[in-house]
């Protein structure tokens, strides 16, 4: 049982991760299971309650007793180090406000693992995928629904749950597309002609009423279309080209930003139509070598 005033500081530090972090509720979500967690074993290790006061005083052995546990229930070492990053994150905020020295829980060395980049597609099994897409339905707007979604993908760099979160009020579809993504932070996108025209073609064949306040891609029964819809139409289309399995949906995005650089795109301008926080985050997802980091670097700074 996590003492009240545990409790009442995650649940404090969750409002504020979401305040004023712009966290997303998937997000708030995860850090509010991870850390709830922690407090939960450190509560049966120590057998008692732990209050604000002993959670302060955890040390080395214990960090290292709650690892173990979590390895010792096949936690791989990627979800353990976000679970180790999530109780770092509320304890540094939790001993700034309580002033106590976080030491033993911030200097606990987290996991190693191996990143997992992601692969991109070449850009003609890209084309492949947009264009096989609409064989996957004998039901004239579906199929087009189904190319529309993943032809903005590609050519947007949408994240799945973006493109499926898009209402009637994205019509008629322009040359930029206004996107809320992660934390609810907004982005512009342009939006390629053959996207454009890949929308305007499923919106002549929808049957169902596309207002501003309804979404802009529906299920067959008339509902939202829901992710795992546009996940089952990649799985077919990638064992018909005979593709990998990592040619999710996902991967079009990743195809977007990889392909966008090795047209000499701006890798910072990349980030920009991605929605990423840290030009970090738009290395890995583009697959950038140190090479080609290098590269963008030199022919864009003053200085080179």
């Amino acid at each position: 049982m996590i003492a009240p005033a545990a409790r009442e500081a995650l649940s404090t530090w969750l409002d504020q991760q979401r305040a004023l972090r712009g966290a997303s509720e998937h997000t708030i979500a995860a850090y509010a299971a991870d850390v709830t967690e922690f407090l939960s074993f450190m509560t049966a290790h120590h057998g008692g309650t732990q209050g604000l006061g002993p959670l302060a005083q955890i040390g080395v052995s214990d960090m290292r007793a709650w690892m173990a546990n979590a390895r010792g229930r096949d936690v791989g070492a990627r979800s353990l180090a976000r679970k180790l990053s999530a109780v770092k994150s509320f304890y540094r905020w939790l001993a700034e406000r309580e002033g106590f020295e976080p030491t033993a829980v911030l200097s606990t060395r987290s996991p190693k693992y191996q990143s997992k980049l992601p692969r991109p597609l070449s850009v003609k099994a890209a084309k492949d995928v947009i264009e096989l897409a609409e064989a996957q339905s004998l039901t004239p707007w579906i199929a087009a629904r189904d190319q529309a979604v993943i032809t903005l993908l590609y050519g947007c760099g949408l994240r799945i749950s973006e493109a499926l979160s898009l209402t009637g009020a994205a019509l008629p579809m322009g040359a930029s597309l206004r996107i809320i993504g992660k934390g609810e932070k907004e982005r512009i996108v342009p939006v390629l002609s053959a996207a454009r025209q890949a929308v305007e073609a499923y919106t002549r064949l929808c049957p169902y009423d596309i207002a501003p306040d309804t979404p802009l891609f529906y299920g067959a029964r008339g509902a939202a279309l829901s992710p795992r819809a546009v996940q089952k139409v990649m799985q077919s289309v990638r064992m018909q080209l005979g593709l990998p399995a990592t040619a999710t949906p996902h991967a079009m995005r990743h195809s977007f930003a990889t392909h966008l650089l090795n047209a000499g795109g701006d890798l910072r301008a990349i980030q920009e139509l991605l929605g990423h926080a840290s030009l970090s985050t738009t290395q890995a997802y583009t697959g950038v070598d140190t090479a080609r980091l290098m590269e963008v670097y030199a022919r864009a700074h003053p200085k080179a």
